[in-house]
């Protein structure tokens, strides 16, 4: 292993480096520091989430600038503020003893006349997020045109956020003679396409292998009803006296709605989400890093650039529709050498969703035990104590009280007074989980339930719609109960099964009756699917609220021009019998089960 000094970086650099207290480079820094330095190719770094990448191009970019010169010479492009400051923070300390270096950060939710007057001062080296840069372009207050190099920071989170024509236009302006470096994590089609356009090329550089989670986050997934994702969230945390997590959620509102629960349940806990005002999410990060919260959750949009260290858990109360967004969120955790666990909260039907991410990271999941509130409660209790036990005490300040103590406690035999003890502590844990339920999923853990199909046994030969039956269509419960069909804009190209379709309605019914579904329809790029009508509202909401393959979920109810495929019209695999529907169909155990 090479250290800094070895990787050609100034005296005044290697003096900022050991002020920071870095002793050796990471993989990463290895390998793009002596390349980017150089400034001879455009580079593609491909690496995971807290790996040092800010200073793998932070310090070479400082190195390579003509001090003399007040004009931008390099541009970093980063998909959030959080991010922006991050690295405009870091860069700054790289510099310390480099006082003339001039590093400026434009972002949105700060006054822009303030970032003007910074920039018309002079700006060696711009931090930006896109939209704010190419406002100051379009006003004339930027210059990139003698740029010498442009970093994109997290190049998929920025095209994901949908930046994609903001980053066109700002490339679009920069030199022809610059140097590009992309850093990604992941490298979907959009990153590839935007490497083919403005790259030349591009030396790749991959840390690992491409799309792979950090290798020492351990990842855990439970099984259970949608109504106990809550109850399940709650036994984790009571379960880990030491927790220091972020949650992810879908939306904005289950954001709210869940940090508003944890802390009228008494937890430390806030929301972190895109309508906070830039003052109140600095608020909730400044908490959050001085740990008075504990509990952070989190919109994957709020959080995307936040650099929070020593985080113990990442918590997906809800799985992301795009395997990539698991790579982010769990690479949260498991930092600078350390262990993480990212734990999946998983509906009974999404375990097609666990197999698509275990496949890709090429990581195997554990399936967690939900402990039990007798665990939880003894587990609590033992932490206590032993934290009691190894806790120094300055016994002096209660020496003067003791003889009245020991007087006042006399009548008290040893165990009466352990019992009181530890009931003053523990009351409301012992009552809250007094004849707690058993969360865990038993045909999950019996293995008695069929996992849900990808859809591939039922896909015709010739590349047209697949329809599946599912047996509430002929069992449509009460009179009452009418069936309307809905149309979503996404079908077979989107990787759209069954399973997934009825996980999703299954997330509509918490807290209320099972919502019943008849007739499937998956089609090339749309999805036609039968459900109770009087759930229409919530099951067009839960859709509507999806990302998935990177588009933008719309759910409607469905024309009456719009029917589903007959039955008559699927195919049969020469030799098989047509399948039932793959989530609602009952299957007959093994003799070896």
């Amino acid at each position: 292993m090479k250290t800094f000094a070895e990787l050609g970086l100034s005296t005044e650099l290697l003096e900022g480096i050991n002020k920071l207290g870095f002793k050796t480079p990471t993989p990463v820094q290895e390998e793009v520091i002596p390349r980017l330095a150089k400034l001879e190719d455009d580079l593609v770094a491909l690496s995971q989430t807290g790996t040092g990448k800010t200073a793998a191009f932070g310090l070479p970019l400082i190195q390579m600038l003509d001090q003399k010169q007040m004009q931008t010479q390099a541009l970093i492009l980063c998909p959030t503020r959080e991010l922006c400051v991050q690295v405009h923070k870091d860069l700054a300390s790289f510099s310390h003893f480099l006082p003339k270096t001039r590093i400026v950060a434009v972002y949105g939710g700060a006054s822009i006349i303030s970032q003007s007057r910074q920039l018309h001062s002079g700006a060696q080296i711009i931090v930006a997020t896109p939209g704010r840069l190419l406002a100051f372009i379009r006003q004339g207050d930027v210059n990139i045109k003698n740029i010498r190099a442009v970093i994109l920071d997290e190049a998929d989170e920025m095209l994901q956020m949908g930046f994609q024509d903001d980053l066109n236009a700002i490339l679009a302006a920069t030199p022809e003679t610059k140097k590009t470096v992309l850093f990604s994590a992941t490298m979907p089609q959009e990153v590839t396409s935007i490497a083919k356009r403005y790259m030349k090329d591009p030396v790749e550089v991959t840390i690992g292998e491409r799309n792979q989670g950090i290798e020492n986050v351990r990842h855990i997934y439970y099984m259970v009803a949608a109504k106990n994702r809550y109850p399940t969230l709650k036994r984790i945390a009571d379960s880990n006296p030491d927790i220091y997590a972020i949650i992810f959620c879908r939306t904005r509102q289950e954001t709210r709605d869940i940090a508003a629960k944890l802390i009228d349940d008494g937890y430390n806990a806030d929301a972190l989400h895109g309508e906070l005002a830039q003052g109140q999410r600095d608020h909730v990060m400044q908490k959050f890093r001085r740990r008075n919260i504990k509990l952070l959750v989190a919109t994957d949009v709020a959080a995307r650039g936040l650099d929070v260290k020593n985080l113990s858990h990442v918590i997906n109360y809800n799985l992301p529709d795009d395997v990539a967004a698991y790579t982010h969120r769990s690479g949260r955790t498991g930092r600078a050498g350390k262990e993480g666990i990212s734990i999946a909260i998983a509906h009974l039907r999404e375990k097609y969703k666990i197999k698509q991410i275990e496949r890709r990271l090429k990581r195997k999941f554990e399936l967690g035990r939900i402990p039990s509130g007798q665990e939880i409660c003894q587990q609590r209790m033992l932490h206590y104590l032993d934290e009691l036990k190894t806790t120094a005490i300055d016994s002096s300040q209660i020496e003067p009280f003791l003889p009245a103590i020991m007087e006042s406690l006399a009548p008290l035999e040893r165990e009466e007074l352990v019992k009181r003890f530890v009931l003053s502590e523990f009351s409301q844990l012992l009552n809250y989980y007094r004849n707690a339920p058993d969360l865990n999923d038993k045909q999950s853990e019996s293995r008695g339930r069929r996992e849900p199909s990808s859809g591939r046994d039922n896909e015709r030969r010739d590349g047209k719609s697949k329809t599946y039956k599912n047996r509430d269509s002929n069992d449509r419960g009460s009179d009452n109960e009418r069936f309307s069909r809905f149309h979503i804009n996404v079908g077979k190209r989107d990787g759209i099964n069954p399973g997934r379709l009825i996980g999703e309605i299954n997330d509509a019914s918490v807290g209320g009756p099972r919502i019943h579904v008849g007739r499937i329809d998956i089609q090339t790029n749309c999805s036609l699917i039968e459900a109770d009508t009087r759930y229409a509202k919530d099951i067009i909401k839960t859709f509507s609220s999806l990302m998935i393959n990177g588009r933008k979920v719309q759910a409607k109810i469905a024309d009456d021009k719009e029917r589903m495929t007959p039955r008559s019209d699927r195919s049969k695999r020469p030799g098989r019998p047509s399948k039932p529907h793959p989530i609602r169909s009952k299957r007959k155990k093994n003799k070896s089960e």
